[in-house]
């Protein structure tokens, strides 16, 4: 069984008076693992091999993404995705200083993607 992400996304009112919140989703969508990466990356890593790149380009963009982890890491990885190259991803993902994750793209799709279920 694979695993999904479950994306719940509202709008929130706090009552101080009654101390409750109250809570209106706006989206939710169940994202399949395969969709969890980042769009940006996997999308230049696909552009890369589109055009014929090669292991030497993709650790190029690796290195200009300033990707956590050392040249063995790289390598490694780089070898990873020339053989079985990323189907992309629907998440933005940013390294500065903590990693955040968005999600903007999934909660404004207006089409079907496979792996992405939009519930609300």
């Amino acid at each position: 069984m694979g695993y999904h992400l479950l994306l719940f996304v509202y709008d929130k009112q706090d009552d101080p008076q009654e101390r409750i919140a109250i809570l209106n989703f706006v989206s939710c969508a169940v994202i399949d693992k395969s969709r969890t990466a980042d769009y940006q990356t996997t999308r230049g890593i696909l552009e890369i091999l589109v055009r014929d790149g090669n292991r030497e380009d993709i650790l190029a963009f690796l290195a200009d993404r300033n990707l956590p982890g050392d040249d063995i890491i790289h390598n490694a990885l780089a070898d990873e995705i020339v053989q079985s190259p990323p189907v992309l991803g629907y998440l933005t993902i940013s390294n500065a200083l903590q990693w955040r994750l968005q999600y903007g793209r999934i909660v404004g799709l207006v089409e079907a993607v496979p792996g992405i279920t939009k519930i609300i």
